[in-house]
């Protein structure tokens, strides 16, 4: 049993088979020693001293602790297990306290290691609960400054500093590891309750049972000091999945929000808001911890991107959240006529809706039109259970997929069709033009140098502090970072030097030099190499591959549209960037205002090309291409050109949505047949390509002229 305000403590202390001190925890090593003792305040009297080792299902001891512990793996091996360990504390503590004549007690720590990073989240991973006492303990480091203000810092504090501010004269030495701990302690606690004005220990710090769920509305106020950023989630995780990575953490209310991707789906990513800036740094500290085989990577976070995805601004939304601790789950695949009747027949009487039909909620386009989805309140876990057994029955014609979701998913899906526009226009440019001059690395000149095995988080900044005095020799926009599929930093650079001499120089000089914690490897390459890096190539020991969009059969030439040699001019290409249904345009209007032209370099015509792999990030590459403005010259060359425009004139353009992907250019010209097309080359029927069909979010697409 435990009170808000006890009269008995149990000092407790501990050690994991890892590391010490500050870090406890933090290696996600196993508790291997328990020592505790009972101490009644008001007659200042204590029970027996208790000294448990506990058997780790891991056994080999870091050297730190063999050197600071003194025990061994032979030790442990012959003691138990950690879930019969904690039924004899339970057991001791309650006959001291009978002895001493109490009844209930409050754990107290030195500091907040041992409960929130040590025993909660050990005892998660082995499924088996703690008791109550374990919910609720004094931290004694924080007690300690509130006794004694004008002593260290609460985090600067440790048993040995306690005790030389109060001139306590013990020796370490002579005592075992954790005896000694326990001892001081309480001769700590003795000191600070003889202090004028005897100190009470009133507020325990607490640790949540389980995480609550809420709405989050963007017009809170979100402290940046308690966001993280989760990464490397497993796809089907839950926020009570992350919730249990962080046991012993006081998650806020509403403060696990799954990040979507493009297409509506969960990308492995997720914020977490803490309820303070304390739990968040204790967060911190389990970055690549495990949820089951996988490790995962923790970051700190903005307020601003957790409101971004959390935050939701409709009614509706507001009032269908409003009911607390409820089971989400998500519905995706839902006939377009589906009804509130259709869906809790589909349920059925085994997994009963909260609130019938206003516990659904029906995710639609701004103009009324359903997108399929839908999210459903259950108000326990048997129901929900009962619901995802569901998972791909068929409704109507249509099979279903029904997976768990949260109250930041519900906020983010909504937000995404509710801002849908109605007509979909051309996608904007990927990735902005550098204005020139620059100038491309082609060649076999190895005036470049590839750098790998750099830190995720490492910049264009972090990448010149590393070349040191050799940045004065980088070209203007020479340096290219390399991302992966997913936009994400892949750990390589290119670096175009201003010569080979100076390349050469930085590979000798930089090899295996260290950025931040890792060592980075330096070497010399050509341009012609970092192009094909660049465009989805591989350069390794086995040589170079090239790209896929240089490979044949990833280009048939019926379906090729942008032939740079035949389409594109060296001067200019013209290209009409209006929407894809512009507005009617008068004959009096199309003769006195010229028609926009958008000018693109001769190295532009890769715009469409089939990037897979690896593309470079703005705004320093010169592969990227974008929407720049025409040269005086380029206008009048272009338009007395003799070659086929890529796109025609305004009108004649359409887009093709949901085909299937098997669809060949006899298939569409067939469904058009009857109606006036583009030549007879076929250059009008044009398939986007995997980069600007993520950007029009749409599975196959062609365009038709």
């Amino acid at each position: 049993m435990t009170a808000s305000h006890s009269d008995s403590l149990v000092v407790l202390f501990g050690a994991t088979a890892g590391a010490y001190g500050a870090k406890l925890g933090s290696d996600e090593r196993e508790l291997i020693l328990l020592v505790w003792q009972v101490v009644d305040l008001p007659s200042k009297k204590v029970g027996t001293l208790h000294k448990s080792l506990v058997k780790a299902d891991n056994l080999d001891l870091s050297d730190q602790c063999r050197e600071v512990s003194g025990l061994t793996p032979e030790g442990l091996g012959k003691a138990e297990p950690l879930d019969r360990v904690l039924q004899q504390f339970s057991q001791l503590v309650s006959s001291d306290l009978k002895v001493l004549g109490r009844s209930s007690y409050t754990l107290c720590s030195d500091g907040q290691l041992l409960i929130r990073q040590v025993l909660h989240p050990e005892t998660s991973k082995k499924n088996f609960l703690l008791s109550d006492c374990f919910y609720s303990f004094y931290d004694l480091r924080k007690e300690f400054h509130t006794c004694y203000p004008s002593s260290a810092a609460v985090k600067d504090q440790t048993i040995k500093t306690m005790a030389e501010y109060l001139g306590l004269g013990t020796d370490e030495t002579e005592e075992d590891f954790g005896v000694w701990q326990v001892k001081t302690m309480v001769a700590i606690i003795f000191s600070m309750l003889s202090e004028s004005g005897v100190h009470v220990f009133t507020e325990p710090e607490t640790v949540k049972y389980k995480y609550e769920t809420g709405p989050c509305s963007k017009s809170e106020t979100v402290d940046s000091e308690t966001v993280i950023r989760a990464r490397g989630l497993p796809w089907q995780s839950s926020d009570q999945d992350i919730a249990r990575f962080f046991k012993g953490l006081n998650i806020a209310k509403g403060g696990v929000a799954l990040c979507l991707n493009a297409q509506g789906r969960r990308n492995g990513e997720a914020l977490v808001r803490f309820v303070n800036s304390e739990q968040r740094d204790l967060a911190l500290e389990r970055h690549k911890h495990h949820m089951g085989s996988r490790y995962i990577e923790v970051y700190k976070a903005t307020g601003e991107e957790f409101l971004k995805i959390a935050g939701g601004t409709s009614n509706e939304v507001a009032q269908f959240l409003s009911k607390e601790n409820q089971v989400i789950i998500r519905m995706r695949g839902l006939p377009f006529t589906a009804t509130q009747e259709d869906v809790l027949g589909f349920l059925g009487p085994e997994c009963p809706v909260t609130g019938g039909k206003e516990g659904l909620l029906f995710v639609k386009y701004p103009d009324g039109r359903p997108t399929g989805d839908a999210f459903v309140l259950f108000s326990c876990e048997e129901y929900a259970q009962n619901a995802l057994k569901k998972h791909k029955e068929i409704l109507g014609k249509r099979y279903i997929e029904l997976f768990r979701s949260t109250a930041a998913e519900v906020q983010q899906v909504l937000n995404r069709y509710m801002s849908t526009p109605l007509i979909p226009t051309l996608p904007t440019p990927i990735i902005p033009v550098i204005p020139p001059p620059y100038t491309i690395a082609t060649g076999s000149i190895r005036d470049c140098v590839r750098l790998r095995g750099l830190p995720y988080t490492a910049g264009i900044d972090d990448i010149l502090e590393f070349m040191g005095d050799a940045t004065a020799d980088i070209k203007p926009h020479g340096v290219h970072m390399v991302l992966n599929q997913q936009g994400r930093p892949s750990g390589d650079a290119f670096i175009q030097m201003k010569s080979a001499d100076k390349a050469f120089m930085v590979a000798q000089k930089c090899h295996k030099k260290m950025m931040k914690d890792r060592y980075v490897e330096v070497f010399q390459c050509s341009g012609e190499e970092m192009n094909f890096v660049l465009m989805g190539g591989t350069l390794n020991r086995s040589g170079l591959s090239p790209p896929p969009c240089k490979l044949p059969c990833l280009s048939p030439p019926a379906y090729a549209a942008f032939q740079t040699a035949a389409v594109i001019p060296a001067e200019a290409a013209l290209y009409q960037p209006q929407a894809l249904l512009p507005t009617t345009r008068t004959p009096q209007a199309s003769t006195t205002a010229p028609p926009t032209v958008t000018y693109y370099p001769a190295q532009a015509a890769q715009l469409y090309m089939n990037y897979t792999a690896y593309y470079p990030s703005p705004p320093v590459s010169p592969t990227t291409v974008g929407y720049i403005a025409a040269p005086p010259g380029a206008v009048a060359a272009a338009a007395t050109a003799t070659h086929t425009p890529i796109l025609p004139q305004p009108g004649a353009l359409v887009r093709m949505q949901g085909l299937p992907y098997n669809t060949g250019m006899k298939e569409i010209l067939s469904f058009f047949q009857g109606y006036q097309y583009a030549p007879d080359d076929y250059n009008g029927l044009i398939q986007l390509s995997d980069q600007a069909r993520s950007m029009l979010q749409a599975p196959k697409e062609w365009v038709c002229l």
